[in-house]
């Protein structure tokens, strides 16, 4: 199985008709995606040629899944139009909508995700910052490469997209049931918890790899989630374990203050819940190894 995802997601793009949306979905079509149609206002009612798959255009989201059925929605907006593209997709009730998109405002983001909410929660977002979701062999939301890894029995949740790629390829010989970028954000809509908490009922996930990074306190409130809930063995990383100390990092989300945050903290709190931590990559891809294959 997988989680937010399968062969039978059927799958819109907004913004398919820039460049980024294009060359992606065509990597989407190849890595199996139900591609269905694209969303672009100016240019409802034409077509997009992506490798000789005739993808339709609508006006909005909500004719897009009316005429098409369906139920997740990738994001390839420019920042400033993307809180109006959110909230366009809440609105018409997806249940999955993976926002690619980076730069969006902090304020937008927060906005757009209490936009869904308030609607109750019946649209699951991803991201924004983020490389998607990928259930391989079945399903690719997202710009996560198709070809470094295959189908298996393990989950991964990473809030860095290169380490969601580093991870898949170092485990290519295990596989994965489903591998998601959540993005390092200070504001994201799926949280490590969430992803976490659906790889605990997946009964074809048997193993989970959670990766972190300095900044905030998501792996320590994951790690009292694990301790509490999740019985399958989970190893992880954190990174950010070279970060000179008082010196600002560039990503978002990596915003450290005095020890909480740091990626020594978030060791020990994830050692605590039982999860085993590695200092490299490499390293945590060797431990997750040897959950599966003993």
């Amino acid at each position: 199985m997988s989680i937010f995802l399968n062969e039978n997601s059927k799958v819109i793009v907004q913004g398919l008709t820039g460049s980024e949306g294009m060359k992606h979905g065509r990597k989407m079509l190849a890595a199996g995606t139900q591609l269905v149609g694209g969303v672009n206002a100016r240019k409802a009612g034409t077509s997009v040629d992506l490798d000789g798959t005739d993808v339709p255009v609508f006006g909005g989201v909500e004719e897009a899944m009316k005429e098409t059925g369906a139920d997740v929605s990738v994001l390839f907006v420019p920042p400033k139009f993307a809180k109006d593209a959110v909230i366009e997709a809440v609105d018409a009730g997806i249940g999955l909508a993976v926002v690619i998109t980076e730069g969006i405002p902090v304020h937008d983001s927060a906005w757009f995700w209490s936009h869904a909410s308030a609607n109750g929660n019946r649209t699951r977002i991803i991201g924004p910052n983020c490389p998607g979701i990928i259930s391989p062999s079945k399903s690719l939301a997202g710009i996560i490469p198709a070809n470094i890894s295959g189908p298996g029995k393990m989950g991964l949740v990473s809030k860095s997209g290169t380490l969601t790629y580093q991870m898949m390829f170092e485990l290519r010989d295990v596989g994965f049931s489903t591998a998601i970028g959540i993005g390092g954000d200070p504001i994201i809509g799926t949280t490590h918890i969430d992803a976490l908490e659906a790889f605990e009922a997946d009964p074809d996930t048997e193993a989970i790899v959670m990766i972190g990074e300095i900044g905030g306190d998501a792996e320590e409130r994951a790690a009292d989630f694990i301790k509490a809930n999740v019985t399958k063995p989970v190893v992880g990383y954190v990174a950010g374990f070279t970060a000179p100390e008082g010196k600002t990092m560039g990503h978002a989300g990596a915003i450290v203050s005095g020890s909480a945050g740091t990626a020594q903290a978030k060791k020990e709190a994830l050692e605590a819940a039982g999860v085993r931590v590695g200092k490299t990559p490499t390293e945590t891809a060797d431990l997750a190894r040897s959950l599966i294959n003993g």
